[in-house]
Order: structure tokens, then C-alpha cells, then sequence
């Protein structure tokens, strides 16, 4: 690390434990941030036939975004329409520039503000800039990522984050609802939870819901044989033989910051110990949260282990694998559409439950076990493997939360933003 990144990670490291400097800091970025985008919105005029897209910050092609640029682009009705992706590694993507009414540009700096001011509808499935507010003749789609099980915006009641107390947590949400004019939702209890954590009543935007199930869960109905094969070409994993495909999926935790990396994770699993009971019959692809910014070494595995960290579209992880194995990550509630096995190794479930975020639903409705130690781990992947079921417990949990995923979501979608 340079003496420049080490003075900007230990000046970081000082307004991340001082509220008040914090606040400061903030609020004069914002002001300066908020009056060049105001002069560029108001001396720009809106094209009524130009989407920009972004998923999670520019970080990759993935989720709803992606589904519904992908279901816009084979639909002649849109045939006039022009589109923007916003990527922070832009030469990753310049494929998406075959079809040759796209364009790939660099997230986050001047000609990505630029196509804001420009574009009648903005798709993404995260918070844009704080100092970003769109005109009243622009239509932002907030598609969000998940049907939560952990506590949202303004529903928290306890939180360790270390980036943001919860007031700074629900400024955000209120400012971010203040802006959107739909957020996706994929059943009626998702309904519910983002009218609270958006604080929507109070804004008189409860109509902002568009519940009509998740695009980016399309996939997970529409894949063939095929797909399977190619996914697993891409990965380097065709020739495993019958060894089942195990894909760990936890989440980020709150209070794990690093000043100058970001939100980081550490494996609290012994993966010699699941290399020595597993390794004959299972692979693990492990997949750590978007959010996380630290790097793994699996190298000691190589071929038991495979970090699927940067692949970018996670439903295609989801296609191939046998078992998912997660904690408090919403991954399960989009698996649960295959009907396959999953387990719930929540090893820190009193801390994270407690004085981490909080859950929005009683554990006992998960459609897999619970466990908390590793060798009961094993011991599970093992049982599931010989004796899953999909039974009533599991359908009833699909019929709560999954009743409007069916490969369709993304047509319905379109329909209601821009043919409404």
C-alpha cells in the first residue's frame, strides 16, 4: 500500500468512528456533488426513448436489471429504444455493445451523471448517489435484491454497522424512497416489509410497489440442459464425474470493515475438515456477498473448493448446484424456486440475531435445517443428500414467498413502466 492509500485509509479509519466529523464530511461532498448534477440535470433534456441501467453499483451484469434489459432487447416493441450500462470495469462488458442499440460506459463519473440527466427511465437494483434526484418526467425503477429476511432501513431496531448508526441507515432509505417512483416486489410480504423499511406510508407512496414478482428469478424457469452444460464448461467443473455441487452462499456481517478495502469476511468454516469428509463425493463453490471486498486463497483445495466470488450471475450457480448452503443471506428465498436442498449453518446466530440486524420471520419457517457446529454441517449435507424431500413445510414456504416467480416477471414489469 502507498503512503497516499495508507494516509486516505487511516483518514477514513478517523471520520468512520467520529459521528459528528463523519456527518460534516458528508454533507459538504454532498452540497458540492448535489449542484453540478443539478446543473447538469436542468440544462439537459430528457430522451423519452433511453433506459440506463446498473446493478450493484456497477459491479456487475446480474440480477432484475439484467433480466429486463435482457427481456427489452428481443421485444420489437422496444426495437427504437436506446440503453446505457453503467460498469466500473467497462471493458469486462463491451460484449453487451453487439447488440447496437446499447452502450457500456464507466460508472460512477462525469458521462455516467451525464446519461442520468438524459435517460427517461433509470433501472437498478441498488441506492444511486445521494446528491442524484431524478426530474418528475423520469421514471426510477428501483428493483432491489431480495425478499429480506433481515431487518431493512427504517425496521431496524439494533445494528452494529460500523459505516452508519440507524438514523444514518434510514436517512438513506427515506432519501432513496423520496426518489423512486416503483420498487419491485415479489409477494405480498415483501409488500409489506418495504412499505416499513422505505418508510413509504408516511411519504404517501405506498403505490410505488410494483408486486408482481421477481425478474431476475426468470432464469431459474426458463433454463435447459444446455445452460447447465455451459455453465459448468465456464466454471471448469464438466469433468466432476457425480460428485454433487454444494454452493456456499453467506452473507456479509455488519460490523467487519477494513478502512481503504471495505466490508470484509472471514470463513469461519474448517475447510480441511470438510475436505477430509467430503471431498470424495461433493465440490464446494463458494460464493462470498457483493458487498465483501477481501480475497480468499483456496489454493491448498484446488478441486474441492472453487471461489465463484467474481462470477457474476449468481442464478446460474443456483442452476447447477445440489445444495445450497447459506446463513441470513435472502439467496435462499430465490433457491427455494428450484426445490432443491438447503441448509442454514448460522454459527454466530445469537450475536448476528441479537445486535447485528434482526430477522423479519421466525426461523422455524426455513425450508432446511438449522445447524450451528460444523460437524453437525457434515453430518446434514450428508442426510439431505440421501434423503430430501420436498414436503409440505418447503411448499408452503414457496406459496408464501415465491407464488409469482414464473419465468414471466420481467414482461409484467415492462409493461407496468413504460406502457402503464
Amino acid at each position: 500500500m502507498s503512503i497516499k492509500s495508507k494516509i486516505r485509509a487511516k483518514t477514513t479509519d478517523i471520520i468512520k468512528k467520529n459521528v459528528f466529523l463523519r456527518k460534516i464530511i458528508r454533507k459538504l461532498l454532498f452540497i458540492k456533488r448535489k449542484l453540478c448534477y443539478d446543473f447538469l440535470k436542468y440544462t439537459t433534456k430528457v430522451d423519452d426513448k433511453l433506459i440506463i441501467f446498473t446493478a450493484f453499483n456497477g459491479k456487475a451484469y446480474t440480477c432484475s436489471p439484467r433480466a429486463i434489459y435482457e427481456q427489452i432487447i428481443k421485444d420489437d416493441k422496444y426495437k427504437d429504444y436506446k440503453f446505457v450500462w453503467a460498469f466500473k470495469n467497462v471493458e469486462e462488458h463491451k460484449y453487451l455493445e453487439n447488440n447496437k442499440n446499447t452502450k457500456v460506459i464507466l460508472y460512477g463519473k462525469k458521462e455516467y451523471e451525464k446519461y442520468l440527466a438524459k435517460a427517461k427511465y433509470w433501472i437498478t437494483n441498488y441506492r444511486i448517489f445521494d446528491h442524484i434526484y431524478p426530474k418528475k418526467n423520469q421514471v426510477y425503477l428501483q428493483c432491489w435484491h431480495g425478499t429480506p429476511l433481515k431487518r431493512l432501513g427504517y425496521d431496524l431496531e439494533v445494528s452494529e454497522n460500523v459505516m452508519n448508526s440507524i438514523k444514518e441507515i434510514r436517512y438513506k432509505y427515506r432519501t432513496d424512497a423520496k426518489r423512486f417512483k416503483y420498487i419491485l416486489s415479489p409477494s405480498k410480504f415483501a409488500t409489506e416489509k418495504f412499505t416499513t423499511a422505505w418508510n413509504l406510508k408516511e411519504l404517501n407512496k405506498e403505490n410505488a410497489v410494483i408486486e408482481e414478482g421477481y425478474p431476475r428469478n426468470d432464469s431459474l424457469f426458463n433454463f435447459t440442459d444446455e445452460t447447465v452444460a455451459n455453465i459448468k464448461h465456464s466454471l471448469n467443473i464438466e469433468n466432476i464425474g457425480n460428485k454433487k455441487i454444494i454452493l456456499y452462499a453467506p452473507t456479509w456481517r455488519d460490523n467487519q470493515h477494513t478502512s481503504g478495502v471495505g466490508y470484509t469476511y472471514k470463513t469461519e468454516v474448517d475447510f480441511d475438515y470438510l475436505k477430509k469428509e467430503l471431498e470424495n463425493d461433493y465440490i464446494i463453490l463458494f460464493r462470498a456477498h457483493y458487498l465483501v471486498a477481501n480475497s480468499f486463497d483456496f489454493e491448498k483445495y484446488k478441486g474441492f473448493v472453487y471461489d465463484v466470488s467474481n462470477y457474476e450471475n449468481i442464478n446460474d450457480l443456483y442452476i447447477i448446484s445440489d445444495i445450497l448452503i447459506t446463513d441470513y443471506s435472502s439467496v435462499f428465498f430465490d433457491y427455494a424456486n428450484l426445490k432443491k436442498p438447503m441448509i442454514f449453518y448460522m454459527y454466530d446466530l445469537e450475536q448476528y440475531r441479537d445486535n447485528l440486524r434482526g430477522f423479519y420471520i421466525g426461523l422455524d419457517v426455513l425450508p432446511g435445517k438449522i445447524v450451528e457446529k460444523e460437524n453437525d454441517l457434515v453430518k446434514e449435507i450428508k442426510n439431505v443428500t440421501q434423503n430430501f424431500v420436498y414436503d409440505e413445510k418447503y411448499k408452503k414456504f414457496n406459496d408464501e414467498f415465491n407464488y409469482l416467480d414464473d419465468g414471466q416477471a420481467a414482461k409484467r414489469v415492462l409493461e407496468k413502466i413504460i406502457n402503464n
